[in-house]
């Protein structure tokens, strides 16, 4: 009984602690072929091969930019598949909201967490709806990815962006698990906009807060064009 209660408080006392972290960039296309296009010009690198959201009517491209500071951390390109059903709801990501007229760019990041009820419980608590945690899922050829995903019903991001989308893989193995290395790397990321209590909330460990005025994201990659430098607008 009392071997019970001890694991009952050890437990108790890890889930108060929320254990998030990067888990992904997300830049927005107008199409995937202008992503693919904007990365290679931009990040010197052809990005590897990602798949099709049903859920969302979405698909997009990945590769991997962890370091040990930002491990298995990887970065998105995700355009709305003009082949797919138009999904019943709002887009994940705001992408039914925003303007990409002037071509790609740096959107939102992705925050990998366990538990991932009680963590939009803590933001909601703290004033932050990121929405509820929904069931999502792609197929790959080592077969289906599934994870559950926080989306708003209106799909809408908070603080600019700087607030984060949160991930679960749950016993699923994150893809960036089995990315090749690709020559590109995250040096930094910096959040500005997001509420101290948010950032209490999420405890967040590497990522630098900002204060003063500028975009709500920035990050600093490491490439085989030199160091590069996104901001979210």
């Amino acid at each position: 009984h009392s071997c019970g209660v001890a694991s009952g408080v050890k437990r108790s006392t890890a889930e108060s602690r929320l254990n998030v972290a990067l888990d992904h960039l997300v830049v927005a296309a107008p199409n995937l072929a202008l992503g693919v296009a904007w990365c290679e010009a931009m990040l010197g690198i052809t990005p590897g091969p990602g798949g099709k959201h049903a859920l969302m009517g979405t698909h997009n491209r990945l590769f991997a930019i962890g370091t040990e500071t930002f491990p298995q951390t990887f970065f998105e390109i995700i355009a709305i598949d003009p082949e797919a059903t138009p999904p019943a709801r709002a887009r994940w990501f705001g992408l039914d909201a925003i303007d990409l007229g002037a071509g790609p760019r740096l959107l939102h990041w992705v925050a990998r967490c366990d538990a991932i009820e009680a963590r939009c419980a803590a933001l909601a608590a703290a004033g932050f709806d990121t929405g509820r945690a929904i069931a999502a899922s792609r197929d790959t050829p080592q077969g289906r990815l599934e994870w559950r995903i926080s989306v708003r019903d209106d799909g809408a991001l908070l603080a600019g962006g700087a607030l984060p989308t949160l991930i679960d893989w749950g016993a699923t193995t994150p893809p960036s698990v089995s990315m090749p290395a690709s020559g590109v790397t995250l040096r930094g990321l910096t959040l500005r906009g997001l509420a101290p209590v948010a950032a209490r909330a999420l405890d967040l460990q590497g990522i630098d807060l900002a204060t003063d005025a500028g975009p709500a994201i920035t990050a600093t990659l490491d490439t085989p064009r030199g160091r590069v430098t996104l901001r979210s607008h």
